[in-house]
Parts: C-alpha cells; sequence; structure tokens
C-alpha cells in the first residue's frame, strides 16, 4: 500500500484533501453568486483572477522555489489553461442565472466526463463495478434536480459547456501531476490566462465596487486559490474518476448554502439524490483503496506507468 505523508495511506490523504476543497470551493461559488448579481464576468473575474495569479507567484517567492513555477509540458499547460477559462466563464453565467442546486447537476457530470476522458488521456482503466457506481451517483443526481426539456435556458447549457470543459482541465491536471510536481505552475497559468482574456472585455461595463464587495471578491480568491491548490495536489494520488465523485459533496454545501442565504428549498427527492451521490462516491475511494493493495500484475492501469505519449 502507497503511504502518504505522516504515514498516511495515499487514499486517505487524497480524499482528506478532495474533502476541504468542497468546502473551499463551495464557499468561493456562494460568493460568486452573491457578486454576480451586480458586476459583469469579465470585470469580477478578472480581479479574482489576478488575485489567484499573485498568490502563487508569492508563494513561490516566499517559499524560494522560483522554478516551481516551470513545466516541462508547456502545450499540455496551455490545453488545461484554455479549458479552465471556458470552465471558468460558462459556470460564473450559470451561477448567475440558475440555482445552486441545479448548478449542481452540472457538477455531477463530472465524475462520468473524467472517467470518459480518463482511458484515452491518461491509460486509466476505469473497473466495471467502478462504472456502475458512477452511473448510481448520476441517477442520484437525476433525482436531486428536476430538469425538463421545455425549462432549458442558455444557463443550463453553459453549465454543461462548463462541465465538459472542466473536465478536461481536471484531467490534464492529473496529466501533468503524474509527471512532474508543480502545484503552483498549475494553478498560476490557468488563472493568468483567465485573467488576460477578461481583461480585454473589463473596461466595458466597469462598475465601482464599493469596500465591502471589494473585500468579498479578495476573500473569494483566498479561497478558489487554496481550494485549487488542493485539488492539483490531490489529483496527484488518486485517479480523477475516484476524485470527481467526492467533488459531488458540494452539493450538501450547496444545499445548505441555498437554503440559509438564497433561501432555496430543497425538495425530499433532493435530498434522497444526495444520499446515493455520497454512496456512490464513497464507494469509489473504497474501489482506489481495494485497487492499492492489489498486487501489481493486479492493479488496473491507472496504477502502473503512464501509457499515453509525452506531452
Amino acid at each position: 500500500m502507497r503511504v502518504g505523508p505522516a504515514g498516511i495511506s495515499i487514499t486517505t490523504f487524497g480524499t482528506g484533501l478532495v474533502l476541504i476543497y468542497t468546502l473551499l470551493i463551495t464557499f468561493s461559488d456562494a460568493i460568486t453568486k452573491y457578486l454576480a448579481q451586480s458586476y459583469g464576468a469579465p470585470q469580477l473575474l478578472s480581479i479574482i483572477a489576478l488575485l489567484i495569479a499573485l498568490m502563487s507567484l508569492g508563494s513561490s517567492r516566499v517559499r524560494g522555489e522560483k522554478v516551481t513555477l516551470r513545466t516541462n509540458f508547456p502545450g499540455v499547460m496551455a490545453m488545461r489553461a484554455a479549458l479552465t477559462v471556458v470552465a471558468t466563464v460558462m459556470f460564473f453565467y450559470a451561477l448567475a442565472t440558475l440555482a445552486l442546486a441545479q448548478v449542481f447537476l452540472f457538477v455531477a457530470l463530472v465524475p462520468l466526463l473524467s472517467a470518459l476522458m480518463s482511458g484515452p488521456i491518461l491509460g486509466e482503466r476505469v473497473r466495471p463495478a467502478a462504472w456502475v457506481a458512477l452511473g448510481c451517483g448520476f441517477l442520484g443526481v437525476l433525482c436531486m434536480v428536476e430538469i425538463r426539456l421545455s425549462t432549458i435556458t442558455t444557463g443550463h447549457i453553459a453549465a454543461f459547456i462548463g462541465a465538459v470543459s472542466g473536465t478536461g482541465s481536471i484531467v490534464l491536471s492529473r496529466y501533468i501531476g503524474r509527471r512532474e510536481n508543480t502545484p503552483l505552475a498549475q494553478v498560476f497559468y490557468p488563472q493568468l490566462a483567465v485573467f488576460l482574456s477578461m481583461l480585454l472585455l473589463a473596461p466595458l461595463g466597469w462598475q465601482p465596487m464599493p469596500l465591502f464587495d471589494l473585500m468579498m471578491a479578495v476573500l473569494c480568491a483566498v479561497v478558489l486559490f487554496s481550494a485549487r491548490l488542493l485539488l492539483v495536489i490531490a489529483l496527484r494520488h488518486l485517479t480523477a474518476y475516484a476524485v470527481t465523485p467526492l467533488m459531488n459533496l458540494q452539493f450538501v454545501w450547496m444545499v445548505l448554502i441555498g437554503l440559509v442565504v438564497f433561501n432555496e428549498v430543497p425538495q425530499a427527492s433532493t435530498l434522497i439524490g444526495a444520499i446515493i451521490v455520497m454512496v456512490s462516491g464513497a464507494y469509489l475511494v473504497f474501489d482506489q483503496s481495494q485497487a492499492e493493495t492489489a498486487p501489481d500484475h493486479a492493479m488496473p492501469v491507472s496504477f502502473r506507468k503512464p501509457v499515453l505519449a509525452r506531452g
């Protein structure tokens, strides 16, 4: 069995990081939803992305590890950055127009999408039992949010595009993370790309921000920086299809925040679906822990040497 920091198993260590990530990312989503009601995407995203990029750069300098912002896979990093820009803009629009629980429906697509992408991109074979758990998890999500064809809006379409591009970014993060230990670089370059993209449009419709809103934007940046760094580290230790179902725990926090802050009351079917999602996510973590303890010849492709050609 592979062991992480302080003698903790790799699966336990990675799972703990993802759980903390879900708390942080949901908190940042709530702040984004609040700010999105008053400011356009270019203005808000350019401020937050710049702050995150500066925090990445500053962390590198403080630690005396300037080389941590270098990468041996510039092409893959550029693709990850481009996908991050698309996902950020799409989810911002979705958060501004949809209830938090409806946005989560598309976040919950990420485990299935990551399983589909992990094979051709990472050479990680998803075991049959894991496919069953992934399917159950998505069925649980369908129980949570009722969306009919007649009710689909541009917000739903944006959320779907965000889910696909966001999954691609996550999978490429694991691709890079399995080959080099540069978590700060993986946060810095995608956020720099978001900042530069949004900066071109930010002057159009720029609105003055009162001190409270500016402080909320700074808080959002700090939380997002911490969350993205934790996710990059977790993806070095867990397969993408095991990490992403754990991210579905965001739904629990989304429901609580939606209820307390935005007065969005969940239905009974929503709570039942949440339980199904959490159980399926827990099984996928168990499935990976079993694969860790298996002898090398019995391990799935994901725990052997990567088979994809160099990036």
